[in-house]
């Protein structure tokens, strides 16, 4: 096949054989492998380009390039966390496996093949790791193809350990004793209003964990709990983890879950979804169901047509604790960068003029901490929108335009007096049942 990149992302013909269709595929695979390649060399320029800048223009030693990750994550539509690593890698493959590039440029080494060989060789020398690059990515014994393009994804990792092991076992034991610090527990959404519950954990408590609940399990199942295996280890983790089955009197930790809702929705006169901090959007019906069979405090967090509850706006430099709540709210919990699925950390200002801008709530936005330190370098602008959108503009001048959160509403209509005391003893019965 001589087709031009043009004519192979335009699809293959009309009537192609079985045979054609497979040499599509194959060259397809190429061109992505070439375009990352590519990729990874432009992030490493532009990094150079804007570490020059930086420096031309004043800025501290310790601070250069800061911001070039978050423009690269843009240009991606990743997120900036997964731009600083495509960054970080870009630079390894580059001035260390230099082998592994070649393959990549070749169109045989995928991006994430590479991502593994780095990740495995991370805690080795310069020259450790240009030996392993060599040995699996360097042209064969006889002009043989590389080693590594025959190995599945777990042969590749598996090869790269040994081989790692092999040239400086005790950095190898040094990182896996340095990698217990990012032990962490996190929570992600799944269909149907459940969610994956994870733990990254030292290899012992992991496999202490799992051993404790598959021992309920068998005791459980042996003494006729209907419950499948699974079942009662998922339930034996939620008692013993929240003490919903504490015994000899001990005290039940309280365990806060923040659901978000209109009050029409809380009063069963709409069905708008709920919205569960930490989770997502879930149905009205379901967040009614779990109020109900929970010791509640609600809270009107959102205006009230008459009177403000929360300060909208501050002459202060730093949101109000009011403010800051309703505008992590407003955001749902998520950085408001394109393509940025962190939780926020930061309320920060949109426009920022001499003063450091105004602190009302159509001048903030939730972002995460590496957005909000990205945004702080030169060149960096954004703009409100007056549907609630954000636009950010880099330092190149490319604009990123943020649609407002779903749970962003322009201020209804006022209600008449009569009408709002109907609507709060609606709401008061409601709760009081």
């Amino acid at each position: 096949m001589n087709e031009t990149a043009d004519q192979l992302l335009a699809g293959p013909p009309t009537g192609a054989s079985e045979g054609e269709l497979i040499d599509w595929i194959t060259r397809l695979e190429e061109i992505k492998c070439r375009a990352e390649a590519v990729q990874a060399e432009a992030a490493v320029r532009l990094e150079d380009a804007v570490r020059s800048r930086q420096a031309a223009a004043g800025v501290p030693a310790r601070r250069l390039g800061e911001g070039a990750a978050s423009q690269i994550a843009l240009a991606r539509r990743v997120a900036p966390v997964k731009g600083a690593s495509l960054l970080g890698l870009a630079k390894v493959l580059i001035a260390e496996m230099p082998h592994t590039f070649e393959l990549m440029k070749a169109g045989q080494f995928s991006q994430w093949q590479a991502t593994i060989l780095a990740r495995e060789t991370a805690c080795l020398s310069l020259e450790d790791r240009r030996i392993i690059d060599t040995q699996l990515c360097g042209p064969g014994e006889d002009g043989q193809a590389p080693r590594v393009l025959a190995m599945g994804l777990k042969q590749l990792e598996k090869a790269a350990k040994t081989l790692a092991i092999t040239l400086d076992q005790e950095s190898v034991v040094a990182r896996a004793a340095n990698a217990v610090k990012d032990r962490r527990v996190s929570v992600r959404p799944a269909p149907d209003t459940m969610t994956w519950l994870g733990a990254l954990l030292p290899v012992k408590d992991g496999v202490a964990v799992f051993a404790a609940l598959d021992q309920a399990a068998n005791a459980a199942r042996a003494a006729g709990d209907g419950r499948t295996r699974g079942q009662v280890m998922a339930d034996t983790l939620v008692e013993r983890v929240t003490g919903r089955e504490s015994v000899d009197g001990a005290a039940r930790p309280r365990v806060e879950v923040k659901i978000v809702m209109s009050a029409d929705a809380l009063a069963n006169t709409s069905d708008q979804p709920a919205m569960v901090e930490g989770y997502g959007p879930v149905p009205a019906t379901w967040a009614r169901e779990a109020l109900a069979d929970a010791e509640v405090f609600v809270r009107r967090l959102f205006t009230d047509p008459v009177g403000q509850l929360v300060t909208m706006e501050s002459r202060a430099r730093k949101a109000p604790e009011g403010l800051a709540e309703f505008i992590a709210t407003r955001d749902a919990g998520i950085c408001r960068t394109v393509g940025c699925d962190a939780p926020i950390r930061n309320i920060d200002h949109i426009e920022r003029h001499a003063d450091g801008g105004t602190t009302s709530a159509g001048n903030l936005q939730g972002l995460c901490e590496r957005c909000n330190q990205a945004k702080e370098a030169i060149g960096w602008r954004a703009r409100p929108g007056p549907d609630g959108s954000i636009t950010t503009i880099t330092p190149t001048g490319h604009t990123y335009t943020s649609p407002p959160p779903d749970t962003w509403r322009p201020d209804p209509p006022p209600l008449s007096r009569g009408e709002l005391r109907l609507r709060n003893v609606l709401l008061d019965h409601t709760l009081a049942a």
